[in-house]
């Protein structure tokens, strides 16, 4: 019996010191970013892992060189904006595809998947284009309008929509609700998990863009986080510290929504292959 408790405890210990050795692997690259931002583009280069004094400096400069505060608060807007009209329209999609099966909706839903093998660039030209006939460039819906119906978040809601009850919505068409009344009351509060997982993964897609905010916005106030990371590489020199930080500023958005949602990000993954 002791045995095969030593075994049981021995096994437990060698599983944690391989989960904590890979969670100190996966946070390294955070780790270096955060120590990086305060300290000197020389020392960076030279290879320092250690907290430096540098950090007050690097951040005046980052501030009166570049517009760190416009940019940030752009991609707050667009990915904030573009988050929440995505939720919307994939999750109705989604709601619709599930409660509403039929034969001619099956089929959609697999020209909807075969569009995901379509790569961006081949439709950036005439998107571009349309968005300049619409007068659409330089604005938040220039940006958030391609990505509102995206395949995989309505695929996403359509598999989280399998386990929801059809019984509460037949109920609910008893006793008089409309069907956009089912999916406001009804729909969204029991699907909770999965609206939070979908948040996630559409909020860092959207905050991250690079692309096409780089073709849409013409204009410098115009533009975002990415876009203006990849101005402070431009120069003939490139200073690590001034990048680490806005780097760093730029993680935190992600960093905490995921931590704030992490429970609701699983459960809402695992709901999605049940």
């Amino acid at each position: 019996m002791n045995k095969g408790m030593n075994k049981v405890r021995l096994s437990l210990v060698c599983m944690y010191c391989f989960l904590v050795l890979i969670a100190l692997v996966s946070a390294f690259p955070f780790i270096w970013m955060v120590l990086a931002a305060t300290n000197k583009s020389v020392d960076i280069v030279r290879g320092r892992f250690f907290f430096g004094l540098n950090l007050l400096e690097n951040w005046n400069t980052l501030l009166s060189g570049y517009p760190m505060a416009v940019s940030f608060l752009n991609s707050l807007r667009n990915a904030a904006a573009g988050t929440i009209l995505s939720l919307f329209v994939c999750s109705l999609a989604g709601y619709g595809f599930q409660v509403y099966r039929d034969k001619a909706k099956d089929r959609l839903m697999a020209v909807l998947l075969l569009s995901m093998m379509v790569p961006f660039a081949s439709v950036m030209i005439p998107l571009f284009r349309m968005f300049s006939q619409a007068k659409l460039l330089n604005t938040t819906m220039g940006i958030i309008l391609p990505s509102v119906a995206t395949a995989f978040l309505i695929f996403f809601f359509r598999q989280n929509s399998a386990g929801f009850p059809m019984e509460i919505v037949q109920a609910a068409r008893v006793d008089g609700l409309s069907e956009f009344g089912i999916y406001l009351r009804i729909y969204v509060p029991v699907m909770a998990a999965t609206f939070a997982a979908a948040a996630i993964i559409q909020f860092m897609g959207a905050w991250n863009n690079y692309l096409w905010p780089l073709i849409v916005l013409l204009k410098k106030e115009a533009q975002t986080l990415p876009i203006m990371l990849v101005s402070i590489t431009s120069g003939y020199t490139t200073d690590y510290g001034i990048l680490m930080l806005a780097v760093t500023i730029s993680t935190l958005p992600t960093v905490i929504l995921f931590f704030t949602q992490q429970r609701h990000f699983v459960s809402g993954i695992l709901g999605s292959v049940k």
